[in-house]
């Protein structure tokens, strides 16, 4: 994509004094460069773009007709349910991914970690497609894919193997799903898991859907392989819900072992579960990104993917109503998500990469409280969004 110079007017980088920001090559560069065009930004609030850091670009029902959902109360239902719906819809996974990406960048998204699952009915099927939107999406939105076993891995023989081809087809993130709760194997799951991280080079990122003491025996097992195999940093807990247990001193030693070992939580901040709470994460250093996890899927209608509507939700889950605790749910939706993923030039800073957006308040805090449509979002200095539409149109 031709990487044009420009400068962005009247713009208050994080809130802060108006000032004028220059980019030339797709980066922000120290002074104005030669023949830049210039976006006139109104006094407007620049923050890096969002990320979206949980969520299952192959399974949004976008664009469909809608799904009468009358699926069982249980995690299992829920799954058997989808792997059966994806044949009789005949889910295409490029088409429905290429569909949320557009929806999420319209609210200024530039970087998404999707899981993707990968089971013994459906192959690889999803993988394809999503590394299929990743391409066509290159210098849009930056896609990062999760095989994901969603169906079980050591329960669906066969499974392991399978994962073991998505890595190899240019999937980055080896996933895993309730050790316990799902396979009932977690020696097994966790042994595979990290076996395939270091086969491959790749860092892991674990669904943790398990509660109370169970969630935290699994947990405790994440810990001790990410010493083991010295993967600090390079290992996420996704929901984590486990964290949210009332027994809070319990869950003040799993915090500190998370913190030393470097393990990273995502949450979607569900209103139906107990989660994680992100001021103690916070207090303990542990690396915090917040996502959407399913939008508009056979789990549930809801979900739209605005990452600001996000750090609201982690704000409400959170009782975060301070003005610099507002601040704090949107750094998880931002800062937080790309430490997490170990994005590279990620900011505002000379030197990062020009993947901004424009919002509408006086603050940050009125900017999630108001979460108006996104003026601008700059993808490596392309406009990729104006007025809240993306560019491209949706498939």
């Amino acid at each position: 994509m031709h990487m044009t110079s420009k400068t962005l007017k009247d713009v208050r980088p994080m809130g802060r004094a108006m000032t004028d920001l220059h980019i030339s090559e797709g980066r922000f560069v120290a002074g104005p460069v030669a023949g830049a065009e210039v976006i006139d930004c109104g006094g407007g609030l620049l923050i890096p773009g969002l990320v979206e850091a949980h969520t299952h670009l192959d399974k949004t029902l976008l664009g469909l007709p809608w799904y009468r959902n009358e699926v069982g109360p249980r995690l299992v239902d829920k799954i058997e349910n989808e792997r059966a719906v994806k044949t009789s819809l005949g889910l295409d996974p490029a088409l429905q991914s290429a569909r949320q990406v557009v929806q999420t960048v319209a609210y200024g998204t530039t970087h998404i970690r999707s899981h993707v699952d990968v089971d013994t009915e459906h192959g690889l099927a999803g993988i394809e497609g999503v590394l299929a939107t990743r391409e066509a999406f290159a210098g849009i939105c930056d896609i990062e894919i999760v095989a994901f076993p969603q169906s079980a891995m050591m329960a669906r023989p066969g499974t392991v193997e399978l994962m073991d081809e998505a890595l190899a087809l240019g999937a980055d993130v080896v996933g895993g799903l309730d050790p316990c709760g799902i396979d009932r194997d977690p020696k097994g799951q966790l042994d595979a898991v990290f076996a395939l991280a270091e086969k491959h080079g790749k860092p892991i990122d674990i669904h943790l859907h398990e509660r109370d003491a169970l969630g935290a025996f699994s947990m405790e097992e994440i810990v001790s392989r990410t010493r083991a195999h010295g993967m600090g940093g390079m290992v996420t807990i996704s929901h984590a819900f486990c964290l949210g247990m009332t027994d809070r001193a319990a869950v003040a030693i799993l915090q500190v072992a998370l913190a030393e070992a470097g393990i990273h939580v995502a949450t979607t901040a569900p209103a139906s579960a107990p989660v994680p709470a992100v001021r103690e994460l916070r207090a303990a250093g542990i690396v915090t990104g917040a996502g959407s996890d399913g939008i508009r899927d056979t789990w549930g209608p809801y979900g739209n993917g605005d990452m600001l509507e996000r750090a609201m939700f982690v704000g409400l889950r959170n009782n975060l109503r301070r003005d610099d605790e507002v601040e704090l749910a949107l750094d998880i939706c931002t800062f937080g998500g790309a430490r997490m993923m170990g994005l590279e030039g990620y900011g505002l800073g000379i030197g990062d990469r020009a993947d901004c957006v424009l919002l509408e308040g006086e603050t940050l805090a009125e900017a999630v409280a108001l979460r108006a449509p996104r003026r601008l979002v700059l993808k490596g200095g392309t406009v990729v969004a104006e007025n809240g539409r993306a560019t491209v149109s949706t498939p």
